[in-house]
């Protein structure tokens, strides 16, 4: 079972900084993913920054949310990023 999302702002550039009931935080670089489907709904600027927590993960006012999985998965936490300037 993954962590379930507590708290999700939109930040610069298609990113989200992400708080989740475990104590950790991270960062989901969204861009990659807005070329495709759904997800092309959240190129618009308004539409990106209507994500909100629902239930476990992340949602948006249309009709888009992520499995909580990938945004544990894919998220960069603040402990990798200082492994990674350390190497």
């Amino acid at each position: 079972m993954y962590p379930a999302v507590k708290n999700v702002t939109p930040v610069k550039d298609y990113f989200l900084s992400i708080d989740f009931d475990n104590g950790e935080s991270g960062i989901l670089d969204m861009k990659p993913y807005l070329d495709f489907g759904v997800f092309q709904r959240l190129k618009a600027r308004n539409a990106f920054n209507q994500v909100r927590v629902s239930f476990d993960t992340i949602a948006w006012d249309s009709a888009v949310d992520l499995d909580p999985e990938f945004v544990y998965l894919k998220s960069q936490r603040a402990s990798e990023k200082s492994r990674g300037q350390r190497a």
